[in-house]
């Protein structure tokens, strides 16, 4: 089998979901299993109603009603007249949705967080299986969260890699074409999880190495794998090859056409990943696959906007040993930081960190007790794979650096 994954820009709207038909025709849908993500901006909208459900009940009711007027604006257009199935079947999702947060006894935000995001994917899912079946492209629809096994951890689940082969291998036929959700699994009382954002392209992953398949392709709005993101940095270049090594370089650094988790899986079984336009399917996009480096060989910019950057000093001046190393991290496992870059000295130690999970006020009351420490908040961090001179002055113009960081191949700069 061949495993596709579609993005949300992908299927924001009908023209959108045509479009994919298009794509499915020009490459053949023999034995494809097909990944969607949810339309649109759908995974921020429904982080929007967990939000509110924490913060305002009485203002919930309106704001999942603008999540599915914006799905009954897409079903109206692939589905004139209002009478097809795939209206009753989108409806009774949304009305799972307001029946969970009805009922929902748990305080634990993450834990809504997954029962809630979940119905994202299950919407978006439906109705393209929907409009594929209408214009004659037969396909199956499953719910993911019934193969892809996790354990518990809600938003960052790990996957239970034995569960989720079994339950493939006995529940999908490699002859059929198959449409699912990506981003979603369950654990073992079968709750919701997720596999964190921008999971689709592991869910890809996870079914691809199940699968034993044929290879990987991710569709999306840009030519390929770029050298930089266009939105912050001009005239991107197109990599033609990557190895794997390299992309997972790429990936862990913040590149954020590839998932981090996605290549792992695909390495150990030599699946290529192929990314590539949805605007234009016949152009050849990028490959990933065995190999060394990448192809052209220029420097690769990557950045992650609004980071952490801590600097933490002892309070009298004594060395910062290993066993304060290790309680640091421990801290930072334990209040959930992704630690994105580090730095130590005799008597300090700098960290730049995502806090993705809020809880960086709680790790600095913890930490106070302990250490001097200056906090800078909005900070970006930039990295440069197979860095040039001229590429790193490029990012020094006008730019307050706080912290710099070479290897033999790779320079990363906190900036402010």
């Amino acid at each position: 089998m061949r495993v596709f994954k579609f993005g949300g820009a992908s299927v924001k709207d009908a023209d959108g979901v045509r479009n994919l038909v298009r794509v499915l025709k020009e490459t053949g849908h023999e034995d494809i299993f097909l990944v969607v993500s949810a339309m649109g901006k759908t995974t921020n909208a429904m982080e929007k109603v967990v939000d509110t459900y924490f913060k305002d009940k009485l203002a919930l009711a309106p704001v999942i009603q603008e999540i599915a007027n914006y799905h009954n604006t897409i079903l109206n257009d692939l589905f004139p007249g209002g009478k097809h199935r795939v209206f009753d079947d989108v409806s009774a999702l949304f009305e799972e949705v307001r029946g969970f947060l009805a009922w929902n006894k748990s305080p634990k935000y993450n834990f809504v967080y997954d029962q809630v995001v979940c119905y994202g994917e299950l919407v978006s899912s439906v109705i393209v299986s929907a409009h594929l079946n209408e214009v004659g492209i037969t396909n199956t629809w499953i719910d993911v969260r019934n193969f892809i096994k996790t354990d518990n951890n809600y938003r960052d689940v790990k996957v239970n890699w034995e569960k989720t082969q079994e339950q493939i291998s006995k529940g999908v036929d490699p002859k059929k074409l198959y449409i699912t959700q990506g981003f979603l699994g369950s654990d073992e009382n079968n709750f919701s999880t997720t596999l964190g954002r921008e999971g689709s392209d592991y869910t890809a992953a996870i079914l691809a190495y199940c699968l034993n398949a044929q290879s990987v392709t991710i569709w999306k709005d840009v030519p390929g794998v770029l050298n930089a993101d266009p939105r912050y940095f001009e005239k991107a270049e197109l990599l033609n090859k990557i190895s794997y090594r390299e992309a997972i370089e790429l990936a862990f650094y913040g590149a954020s056409v590839i998932h981090p988790k996605t290549l792992q899986p695909l390495q150990r079984k030599s699946i290529p990943l192929h990314v590539k336009s949805f605007i234009h399917p016949s152009d050849p996009g990028t490959t990933v696959g065995l190999g060394e480096g990448i192809e052209p060989e220029v420097p690769c910019f990557i950045v992650k906007k609004n980071q952490v950057l801590m600097k933490l000093s002892s309070l009298d001046f004594s060395f910062i040993v290993e066993d304060n190393i290790s309680d640091l991290f421990k801290l930072l496992h334990d209040y959930r930081m992704k630690v994105d870059m580090i730095q130590n000295s005799a008597i300090s130690f700098s960290v730049c960190v995502d806090n993705k999970f809020g809880r960086l006020e709680e790790l600095l009351e913890h930490l106070q007790g302990k250490f001097k420490v200056v906090c800078q908040e909005d900070v970006s961090l930039y990295t440069i794979r197979h860095f040039t001179a001229e590429a790193i002055n490029s990012l020094q113009n006008g730019r307050e650096v706080l912290l710099e960081q070479r290897g033999r191949e790779t320079v990363q700069l906190v900036v402010k």
